[in-house]
């Protein structure tokens, strides 16, 4: 059975639910013209019975000639049994002597049975004579009865088959209709494929269960998309990123090998070698990184740890580079903040933080621990041109980078970095542009027990729109 079509299986289900009421109406049918015919023919016999009754003392036969044409016999018998009267003449004894003497004990007597002398069977009605011992016995033939229900019976056996028949394939071709705008979409999904996007599968105009499908399978079909157009990005950008250190490192090679060399050229070659692999390494590491993300999250280490701690340890490792470019960094004071979270993670993400705003930014850069509702804002902050407003909406895309206005280098992937190790631990990612200038990025984690924000300290407003993801 589940081997057959959804129609087959459907209009099976349909003519043997068919056959069932059929045959019930059938049967109902039967019964109540049964019931009818028979209540007829007890209402005769009971008007028979008393008009017999009361003709018996005329000396007369039991039965007027109406009622002997009409199939219905008479008989008069004593308690004994013997017959005293018969319409016709002749007949046996309807009833055994234990009839007799039940009927002669005043109870009537009403069945249907076949009579000695007789064809076919017969309904009697058998009484007692008013305080006499004699019984009266009249009796109709069931023949008509009986030849009605015959064909009715006929008459069903051959009508319900064909009723069941032609509600059969009424039921397939509705099931068919029903299922062509399926098979409609089948057809359409199996030509669907990489290589053709923008198709999508028909929409039937009925507002039904086969409508709502395709309306989300062809929102499916748009998720997917999306995410091949994503990975292919991903693979292209990737790909480009990995070239051009790979190029740099082949040329310096190549240009090494040309004709001799100096002491100190080789130095310098193998110092740019070792620059470019640096950053080969790097960049893999990002990419692992972040496909770990994408298929079984980046794994964490979660322990109740201070904000100010992390942004210390934070400060410490980029004192040097800082200092070197000329550049302030600073940790902002502020009372104590407990977090929620791995602090190796949150370390590199506020790492690449801080690393985007040396490559990218101005000025002093801030470290800063807010609360907020049952979160802990980590800041970020520099002095530079801030971001492009049309920028901010996909900062922390992969491979990301506004260039036009925070020119420099770098593979866009520390944005997107820190938002998935924001996002492993069940917090996010936010950008905004200072309205004094300024560019002020955060990650907001889960509090731990006392890292929430006391009832009188009201969030900073000094920042323009923000982007989350």
């Amino acid at each position: 059975m589940s081997r057959l079509p959804i129609r087959a299986r459907l209009t099976l289900v349909f003519a043997g639910v068919m056959a069932v009421v059929l045959a019930a109406f059938g049967v109902f049918i039967y019964v109540r013209i049964d019931g009818t015919l028979t209540g007829t023919i007890d209402g005769a016999l009971r008007a028979q019975l008393a008009e017999t009754a009361g003709r018996l003392g005329e000396g007369t036969t039991l039965l007027d000639q109406d009622a002997q044409a009409g199939s219905t016999v008479g008989e008069l018998l004593r308690a004994d049994g013997t017959v005293v009267r018969s319409t016709p003449d002749g007949l046996r004894p309807f009833l055994s002597d234990a009839d007799v003497r039940t009927v002669a004990a005043g109870r009537t007597l009403l069945r249907s049975r076949h009579l000695p002398g007789l064809s076919h069977d017969w309904r009697i009605l058998a009484q007692r004579v008013g305080n006499t011992q004699q019984v009266l016995v009249v009796g109709r033939s069931l023949e008509t009865r009986e030849e009605t229900l015959h064909r009715l019976l006929r008459e069903f056996l051959v009508a319900a088959p064909l009723a069941l028949l032609l509600s059969s394939l009424g039921g397939y071709g509705l099931a068919a209709a029903a299922l062509r705008p399926v098979e409609t979409m089948r057809r359409r999904a199996a030509a669907v494929s990489a290589t053709s996007p923008g198709q999508r599968l028909p929409v039937p105009e009925a507002r039904d269960e086969v409508s709502r499908l395709a309306h989300t399978l062809n929102e499916m079909l748009d998720r997917l998309e999306t995410a091949l157009a994503h990975e292919r990005r991903f693979v292209a950008d990737a790909s480009h990123e990995l070239r051009t250190p790979l190029t740099l490192l082949r040329t310096e090679l190549e240009l090494a090998l040309r004709r001799p060399r100096t002491r100190e050229e080789l130095e310098t070659t193998i110092r740019s070698s070792v620059d470019e692999a640096t950053r080969l390494s790097r960049l893999a590491d990002d990419l692992l990184l972040l496909a770990r993300a994408d298929q079984e999250g980046i794994p964490l280490r979660r322990r109740e740890v201070e904000a100010q701690e992390i942004l210390a340890a934070t400060r410490e490792r980029f004192a040097a580079r800082a200092a070197e470019l000329g550049r302030e960094l600073e940790v902002t004071p502020g009372p104590a903040r407990v977090l929620d979270a791995d602090p190796e993670r949150v370390e590199q993400a506020l790492g690449n933080l801080v690393e985007n705003a040396l490559r990218h930014g101005t000025g002093a850069i801030e470290l800063a621990a807010r609360a907020a509702t049952d979160a802990v804002e980590l800041h970020v902050s520099d002095d530079g041109p801030g971001m492009p407003p049309a920028f901010l909406a996909r900062a922390f895309d992969r491979f990301s980078q506004a260039d036009e206005s925070r020119g420099g280098s770098g593979s866009g992937l520390g944005l997107a970095i820190v938002h998935s190790i924001a996002l492993a631990h069940g917090g996010s990612a936010q950008a905004a542009n200072a309205p004094e200038g300024g560019l002020d990025v955060w990650i907001s984690l889960p509090a731990g027990p006392t890292g929430h924000r006391p009832l009188d300290e009201e969030p900073p407003d000094r920042l323009g729109p923000v982007v989350s993801t």
